[in-house]
């Protein structure tokens, strides 16, 4: 029978993410506490993943390592950690260790590189590793015995989906981080050589920087923009490359003093752990934890924190959802009855394209109230399909709704549903609610405010994919011709989830009253403004704009001149 894997995980990579993804959480007296619950909750999500797994969270140790000797520039242009992130790490490895959880932070060694040591040490002692990171830089390690998993994205990459997600195997991506170099770490890279043209080149030479700077002259024949000028800005630069492939390395064969033995998980200090939580304030953790369960362990798919601060998913859930799929002339009028009558409603396109200068509208979703909503097809064309009502019918039946300036809108990204409807000449008018957009007010940091992460976060749900019911890559089904039975609850679903958001997040907003001011008078009103100048284009004086030009050029060569 196999062993379990061994799992690692990059803690300091999860500790950076958390803190600007999820929501700021603070105790009473104004302790951060966001990104300890977000790193613990993750953990946890691994304990019960991997039950019988060793495990280990690795941090970076404050100090130098090798990186900064071969080249002193290394993470030199980071900026300083913000206040909230550092007070914010001493209590996350309390809790750790708290947990039972081996914690390493080894001084002279970066996290990547005990991580990917002890990696290597266990498939040389023929055990699987698992390692739980979001930095794309791990992919060098993954093999036929390491993999990656990223709870926050629920994703996992073997050497099949390092290939999918890069388009390069795991043994060029050093080759892929060296040529494009790494902003976040100061990596230099090769000038001008941006992602797609360091996929392009590695693709096209079929093999890494040795293959690359042994046979310039090639790069010359490849079929990507910019090709027959790159040999020059290669050469001008191969010891800069060759430096960054060094930087960009994950060391396997570091001089540690821990072993695959020392990663046992030992029994959480439940006393420990009551101290820690009521000092945090992770009231549901408390109580499970006083009540005899020894993990209080969060109930949400993905590993991400319901805010304390929001309404349970209990409560703001209804018990089941009523969907209707509106194909009869019948069933449509007695909607637009009810929407009629209603003060505000939320609506939601499914269309054929992201774009919205070539999106066909295939469906039109719409609530009234939490637990109940409708989808009307009207573009479904796949083999079989059924019989649907007119699309330019039903527009023009939703048109005075759309229009009408005493019903407020409710939707998740409205500006893109609004420059669809501008194609078919529906001029929506508000007033509006955009649930995206209460989200970034809420937590302009966040990375996500999308309803898939929204309703996760504040609802504690996890709704269908679009890749769920369309597939992936290149045999991906357009809306149009994914079947009714897999459409109509996916449509249904989003709009009776941003309905719900929308009555969970506006509360928070109005409890914070500047928020509420900029969210109403700077965010929503500009939906209109920024989705017409999207269409329209702007202006712009080219003489004045080189006038400037030429200011600004001025200025740069007497500021260098001074320097």
């Amino acid at each position: 029978m196999a062993r379990a894997p061994i799992v690692l995980v990059d803690g300091s990579s999860y500790l950076y993410r958390a803190f600007h993804a999820l929501p700021p959480l603070t105790t009473s007296n104004g302790q951060p506490t966001g990104a300890v619950k977000g790193v613990l909750n993750m953990l946890k999500r691994l304990m019960k993943d991997y039950p019988d797994s060793p495990m280990a969270v690795v941090f970076d140790a404050p100090g130098k390592t090798f990186r900064d000797e071969l080249y002193s520039d290394y993470k030199a242009h980071r900026p300083p950690m913000p206040d909230d992130l550092r007070s914010q790490i001493e209590p996350l490895h309390a809790c750790v260790k708290a947990l039972g959880l081996p914690l390493l932070c080894i001084e002279g060694v970066e996290a990547d590189d005990v991580i990917g040591t002890l990696a290597h040490q266990a498939t040389q002692a023929g055990r699987d590793a698992v390692i739980s990171t979001g930095d794309k830089d791990m992919a060098q390690l993954v093999n036929g015995h390491i993999t990656l998993v990223n709870t926050m994205k629920e994703e996992t990459l073997d050497e099949a989906g390092v290939e999918e997600k890069f388009g390069l195997p795991p043994a060029l991506i050093i080759d892929f981080l060296a040529l494009m170099g790494d902003k976040v770490d100061n990596i230099p890279g090769v000038p001008g050589v941006g992602e797609k043209t360091a996929i392009g080149l590695l693709q096209g030479m079929g093999g890494g920087l040795d293959t690359i700077y042994g046979d310039l002259e090639r790069v010359t024949t490849l079929g990507f923009r910019g090709a027959k000028t790159l040999p020059k800005k290669l050469e001008e630069h191969r010891e800069q490359a060759f430096l960054s492939y060094q930087l960009a390395t994950i060391k396997t064969d570091c001089d540690l003093p821990v072993g695959l033995d020392d990663l046992d998980i030992a029994h959480p200090d439940r006393e420990a752990l009551v101290e820690l939580y009521k000092e945090m304030e992770f009231k549901q953790w408390l109580a499970e934890l006083l009540e005899g369960n020894d993990e209080g362990v969060d109930d949400v798919a993905g590993g991400e924190p319901v805010s304390e601060t929001t309404d349970s998913a209990t409560e703001t859930a209804p018990t089941e959802r009523h969907d209707h799929v509106i194909t009869e002339q019948a069933e449509l009028e007695a909607w637009l009855e009810r929407l009629n009558e209603a003060e505000r409603f939320c609506f939601d396109l499914e269309t054929t394209s992201l774009n919205y200068m070539d999106a066909e509208i295939v469906g039109i979703g719409v609530s009234l109230e939490a637990g109940e909503a409708a989808y009307i097809p009207v573009a479904h064309d796949y083999l079989d399909a059924p019989q649907q009502l007119d699309r330019k019918a039903v527009l023009a039946a939703l048109k005075p709704l759309l229009e009408d300036p005493a019903k407020t809108k409710i939707g998740q990204n409205l500006k893109y549903d609004i420059s669809v409807l501008a194609n078919y000449d529906i001029s929506v008018v508000g007033p509006f609610a955009d649930t995206m957009l209460a989200s970034y007010v809420l937590n302009s940091t966040a990375t996500r405010h999308d309803m898939d992460s929204l309703a996760l976060k504040y609802l504690g749900e996890k709704t269908i994919s679009f890749e769920e019911i369309a597939g992936k890559g290149a045999k991906q089904l357009t809306f149009n011709q994914i079947a009714l039975e897999q459409a109509a609850p996916y449509a249904c679903e989003d709009v009776d989830i941003t309905l719900r958001l929308q009555d969970t997040l506006r509360p928070q907003v109005e409890r914070e009253g500047r928020l509420a001011e900029v969210l109403d008078h700077l965010e929503l009103p500009l939906i209109s403004v920024l989705s017409r100048i999207e269409r329209n284009g702007v202006a712009v004086d080219a003489e004045r704009l080189y006038e400037q030009s030429q200011q600004l050029e001025q200025r740069i060569r007497e500021l260098e001149s001074e320097a």
